[in-house]
């Protein structure tokens, strides 16, 4: 279809909406029920990354979203290429995460007559997804893309598909040619029959499609929350003693108000822990922000405000919280600001925005030296103080191989001020997560509340194509890089310079530690020292082995002179066996 004009076919409705609303790159894996589409994208001049496995393309729509705040956009084949996919949807799903992914399907003549890769997609894909669209009519595509756009980003954020049968995106002419000798030239009664119903069926297909309009960006509806709420909230925050704020995700999927948010919980001076994507959204060393005890903390505050928070197995399911606190919940989701503990004040909105009002409504603390939460404060500060420096203590262990605390203390050291980091894994990354700073806001990805193992890959390609000024370090366990290190031939191809580390201790040891401590067994959960750096090389990156702890600081330095080449590169770190995460499992 290289030769197909602007406008022609409908992939082409769909490669104009898509440009209309700012897209700027499609992951996806080929597939001949979606050439159309990939086609007149790239005459449009979106960028077209083609990845091993499907499920990476929806992986990396998802960072693409959660870094620049508009919906990722992947496209894959019909049946097994939807099927693909399920994971990452759900992931995004669960993470709250607006992407669009566009899926091929059979011609619409043919569904469920037994075409190749044909299977009723509605069922399988709807579950996961905010709304399914399936397309009859050359004329919904470019509507369809519209309302997508809008509703992964109004309310609560979450992907939507839209199902692309292959007969709607391919120029009128080929489609009426196609039906006609589907239909033959018999003269029998069925046979004219036949021809009847296909030649009608085509007419209502294309029926409309002539005089399409030009795409418009629809409005976004943005939640904010009951001005009753924020007044409830700011008597019960004035009269707390020891307050403490914990933000998501959720609160910083308005990318735009990123810094607005940061100043406004600067602004309120209620400590305040991060995590998901709000990690790094106070920078590496802001005072108010505390890093460690933060069980202990919840249970002593007297007044705790969750802004994009769900009571979920990340709170113990609301016990952290002491009951005679006064709990306030901030979030877009109605049912996830009520999830197993009911809230003292349900501020149902946007989160990020409601902090923001509420500092409207609070003097800054640079007027009030004597503040009533210094002391409170001061106290979170002594314990994560106490916390860094027991955690130096562990780094400084030797052992035969290289201390993985002392390993992310290094990159911590090593990485730049520009540095993004994605989180894949179990054990290791979790580690990683209590010693690496996020340099700034939205600088941390990692799966969120489902867990996920294999974002990795897809997470870095997102991140690396939407933010390009960004030095992409991906922190991966030895296990979860198994399920993406083939996209280091995707990384070759498009010259993105990631920097992968892999935390090699040859084992899933997440769970072989409770595992093996409860039943004795170790069934299932051991790896070998795979040679991770041998694979990439395969691939025309770049690897690099690491056996002990004196050769940790000339790799990682060596890592990043490689990715400022423009070559990505994957350090395998042979790493020795901790009790930093003992007893750390959840459920």
């Amino acid at each position: 279809m290289s030769g197909t004009t602007p406008g022609s076919h409908g992939g082409d409705r769909i490669a104009q909406a898509l440009q209309a609303h700012g897209v700027r790159c499609i992951y996806t894996l080929c597939g001949g029920h979606i050439s159309p589409i990939l086609s007149a994208a790239k005459a449009r001049g979106l960028r077209i990354v083609d990845v091993r496995d499907e499920a990476s393309a929806v992986f990396a729509a998802d960072a693409a979203a959660r870094v620049s705040g508009q919906p990722g956009v992947a496209a894959v084949t019909a049946g097994p290429g939807i099927s693909n996919t399920i994971t990452a949807l759900k992931n995004a799903q669960l993470a709250q995460s607006p992407l669009l992914l566009l899926g091929g399907a059979a011609p619409t003549a043919l569904q469920g007559r037994g075409a190749l890769q044909d299977i009723d997609q509605r069922p399988l894909v709807e579950p996961h997804v905010k709304r399914f669209f399936k397309m009859r009519r050359v004329s919904e595509l470019g509507p369809a893309v519209e309302q997508a756009f809008a509703l992964a980003q109004s309310g609560v954020p979450g992907p939507v598909f839209i199902e692309c049968p292959v007969d709607l995106l391919y120029d009128e002419a080929t489609i009426r040619q196609w039906y006609a000798e589907a239909a033959g030239k018999g003269s029998s009664l069925p046979d004219r029959v036949l021809r009847w119903y296909l030649k009608r069926h085509v007419q209502r297909m294309f029926d409309a499609g002539h005089a399409a309009a030009p795409p418009q960006v629809r409005p976004v509806l943005v939640p904010r929350a009951p001005s009753r709420a924020l007044s409830a909230a700011l008597a019960r925050l004035q009269r707390a003693e020891r307050p403490l704020l914990v933000i998501g995700s959720q609160a910083v999927v308005l990318v735009a108000e990123a810094q607005r948010l940061a100043d406004a919980v600067a602004r309120l001076g209620v400590p305040v822990y991060l995590s998901g994507m709000a990690r790094g959204l106070l920078g590496r060393d802001h005072p108010l922000q505390m890093r460690h005890q933060r069980r202990q903390a919840l249970r002593e505050a007297d007044c705790v405000l969750l802004a994009g928070v769900p009571c979920d197995f990340r709170l113990d399911y609301g016990k952290h919280v002491r009951r005679s606190a006064t709990l306030i919940a901030a979030n877009r989701s109605a049912k996830d600001a009520r999830l197993n503990r009911k809230p003292d004040v349900a501020a149902i909105g946007d989160a990020g925005l409601f902090l923001q009002a509420l500092a409207e409504h609070t003097p800054p603390q640079t007027e009030h030296p004597a503040s009533p939460w210094a002391g409170w404060a001061s106290t979170l500060r002594a314990r994560d103080a106490a916390r860094e420096t027991e955690i130096d203590e562990q780094a400084a262990v030797r052992g035969e191989h290289v201390n993985p605390i002392a390993l992310l203390r290094a990159l911590e050291r090593e990485a730049g001020d520009n540095a993004l980091l994605v989180a894949d894994g179990g054990d290791f990354v979790a580690t990683a997560s209590y010693v690496l700073r996020p340099r700034g806001p939205l600088t941390w990805l990692d799966p969120g509340a489902f867990g996920t193992l294999g974002v990795g890959a897809g997470f870095a390609l997102g991140a690396a194509t939407t933010r390009p000024e960004r030095e992409v370090w991906i922190i991966f366990g030895d296990g979860a890089c198994g399920w993406s290190l083939a996209e280091f031939d995707t990384f070759v191809r498009h010259a993105i310079p990631v920097i992968a580390i892999v935390g090699n201790d040859a084992g899933w040891t997440q769970i072989a530690r409770e595992q093996v401590k409860m039943l004795k067994d170790d069934v299932a959960t051991v790896l070998a020292r795979t040679a991770y750096h041998e694979v990439v090389r395969g691939f025309g990156a770049e690897g690099l082995l690491v056996r002990h702890s004196d050769e940790v600081p000339a790799a990682l330095k060596r890592a990043r002179e490689l990715a400022r080449q423009g070559k990505p590169v994957l350090v395998n770190v042979w790493l020795d066996k901790t009790e930093f995460r003992q007893g750390s499992l959840s459920m």
